[in-house]
């Protein structure tokens, strides 16, 4: 179990976080979300004491191990892939030499009854348990097993990690930390290198694993698939939900609606006692009755409202010139690096306002077919042509990564416009939400979202009518991608995508181009049209049980429901409550309203010299005047117990709504 309590991270006069409390079991796959400087990546690096809170503390057994990805790494790139990832074995060997010392130890000493023996002895059993768990296999087999499942070809294992991109190289990272099988597996955005077979094969091996999981992700389908607890920082507080991320969605919305309404209410409520306590202060008989209202007022625990993602990219690309109905077209192509064989007699026709996605293992030539068809690359047999008046818009997989770090945002996006657009290049970043002194920053400054909106940007400084976006949806936090596939919906030409992001391509594209074998396979339909249709092959093929793991799932599904459906109906009632009490609150306030005006009025002709003398009704007045304060008293009671009746229902609300 890890817990963390009261921890508190400040820089400057900012906060990060305020006395977060959180608690990880061996049981958790943890979503871990929130906006881009919550504080998702500090609240990893605490755990695993990369970094020290200003304030409180973590807490984990010592024997705890935890498997950490980070989202920038070094390894050696003289070594191969195999030898890399069977550094994840190592431990084995310091195991198998503890347990030999320490049998040592145990063999010379003759205080059996001591509790330093008896330390020795638990010693002796966590580290035979941690190597049972990790052994009893063939370390080759698994090692395999685990880098196949994460896209890598049987060729690939014995070649030089130096060969590899970064991305490829985080996968040998990723296939250390599953060999290991630490008590915790801690993830920092790791689908954003990962074909979707992989995502697929991580999502099963994930769900499945012993330990605890805490991922920061913005893959929404990812983490639904293996998470069972999303929890959120905001801030500088952690909510928890024992529910997946699109369960959590429809929470955090109702929560913050209640958030706001809550705050209305204690926004009235403040303003009516302080109205009463003014009123009370000044007479002797509700002077008491005055200060304790005003002690209830210094009790109220203000009432925040949670931070929303209210910046977002606002944009619709440029109306497309008209092209002509053919816009690409390939015939028998075929390309090769060097003696590597990676497209062969590829046959391939994309028309006019088509959108497409190209999909398939990373290095089965997704990319290499888009640098083909935008220029990039001309040392191909076969044929590829452009049809007429065919404009290209290209974002390619690292563009965001090739920007010059030595400009500025404005220069940036300034360096490439042209005629009208000079004088909306302000415009055009405030709608990528670069304003005021962001668009004086440098690039090299930027974080990996902030790049990717940038590079975006620029597409829209030209008209296009073929777009080609390669991974567009890299480090793009979820709000980003959701504005992004609504511009990409609306735009009129035609389009052609390569994701990996399942989540954005749904109901996006018309149709999917598989990458396998050397050749491109044609799906008509989204991408879980095609998933659908190839699920017990793909699964199959990564080894896995789909008809009963989906049966599994959808038990999870059907009781996760049921639990939802009890809360609403608790909620449902507990609102019917509130709204009862809060009536009888509010008409006690007409009661005490009225009152007091009478009473005023009474006071005022017994303030008369000649009330007694003159007034007939004065034995009356007095009377009246007598049973009013005597009634006053009482719907001040009732009034202040209706109060508190209001403040419980709402905490039993707040509790039922987390």
């Amino acid at each position: 179990m890890i817990v963390m309590s009261n921890i508190m991270v400040q820089y400057g006069e900012r906060k990060l976080f305020r006395e977060l409390n959180l608690t990880i079991t061996d049981k958790d796959r943890v979503g871990l979300v929130g906006k881009n400087g919550a504080g998702k990546s500090t609240l990893l690096k605490i755990i695993i004491g990369e970094m020290n809170p200003h304030e409180g503390n973590v807490v984990m057994e010592n024997s705890t191990t935890l498997g950490y990805l980070p989202q920038t790494l070094h390894l050696n790139p003289t070594k191969s892939v195999f030898e890399e990832a069977l550094e994840a074995f190592s431990e084995i060997n310091r195991l198998e030499a503890d347990i030999e010392e320490i049998n040592e130890e145990l063999g010379v000493r003759t205080d059996y009854e001591s509790e330093a023996y008896q330390k020795i002895l638990s010693k002796l059993s966590d580290k035979t348990d941690r190597l049972v768990r990790l052994g009893g296999m063939n370390i080759r087999e698994e090692i395999e097993r685990v880098l196949r499942g994460l896209g890598f070809a049987h060729s690939d294992l014995d070649m030089p990690l130096s060969t590899f991109s970064g991305g490829w190289q985080m996968r040998v990272e990723l296939a250390k930390i599953l060999l290991r099988k630490p008590d915790y597996i801690l993830l920092d955005e790791p689908t954003n290198h990962l074909d979707i077979e992989s995502i697929i094969w991580l999502e099963r091996f994930l769900t499945k694993y012993p330990g605890g999981v805490l991922i920061i992700s913005h893959d929404k389908a990812f983490l639904d698939t293996v998470g069972n607890r999303t929890v959120e920082l905001v801030n500088g507080k952690a909510y928890d939900h024992k529910v997946s991320y699109s369960d959590f969605i429809a929470l955090r919305q109702e929560r913050v609606e209640k958030q706001i309404a809550e705050a209305k209410r204690q926004e009235k409520f403040v303003e009516h006692t302080e109205t009463l306590i003014n009123k009370f202060r000044a007479k002797k008989n509700k002077a008491k009755f005055a200060q304790t209202l005003i002690k209830k007022l210094d009790r109220i625990e203000k009432v925040e409202v949670d931070d929303q993602e209210t910046g977002k990219i606002r944009f619709r690309f440029p109306p497309a010139p008209r092209s002509g109905k053919v816009v690409v077209n390939i015939d028998s192509l075929v390309k090769r690096y060097d003696q590597n064989l990676v497209l062969n007699k590829i046959d391939f026709e994309l028309e006019r306002g088509e959108k497409i996605a190209f999909i398939g293992r990373n290095g089965e030539g997704k990319t290499t077919l888009t640098r083909i068809i935008t220029g990039d690359i001309n040392d191909h047999t076969g044929l590829c042509e452009l049809g007429h008046n065919v404009i290209i818009g290209y974002y390619e997989q690292h563009q965001a990564e090739q920007l010059d770090e030595s400009r500025t945002v404005f220069q940036t996006i300034d360096d490439v416009a042209v005629g009208d657009m000079r004088l909306k290049v302000r415009a055009l970043l405030g709608a990528f939400l670069f304003s005021g002194e962001d668009v004086d920053k440098k690039v090299s400054v930027l974080s990996g979202g902030e790049r990717s909106r940038l590079a975006l940007a620029k597409m829209l400084l030209n008209p296009v009518n073929l777009l080609i976006l390669d991974e567009p949806t890299n480090h793009l936090d979820m709000q980003s991608k959701s504005v992004l596939k609504q511009a990409l919906l609306n735009f009129t030409g035609t389009l052609l995508v390569v994701s990996h992001d399942r989540e954005f391509l749904k109901g996006l594209t018309d149709k999917v181009y598989e990458f396998r074998d050397k050749g491109v396979h044609q799906h008509v339909g989204d991408i879980y049209s095609f998933l659908k249709d190839r699920e017990m092959k793909s699964l199959d093929d990564l080894g896995m049980n789909s008809r009963e793991e989906l049966k599994g799932d959808k038990v999870k599904r059907e009781e996760d429901k049921k639990t939802r459906i009890q809360k609403r109906e608790a909620l449902k009632q507990l609102e019917k409550d509130l709204r009862k009490v809060n009536n009888k609150h509010k008409k006690c306030e007409q009661e005490i309203s009225k009152a007091e005006d009478k009473i005023a009025e009474y006071e005022k002709l017994m303030a008369d010299p000649e009330f007694y003398g003159s007034n007939p009704d004065a034995n009356k007045i007095l009377m009246d005047h007598a049973a009013l304060n005597k009634r006053l008293t009482t719907l001040m009671e009732e009034w202040e117990e209706s109060a508190m009746e209001i403040e419980e229902l709402q905490e039993k609300r707040t509790e039922l709504s987390s």
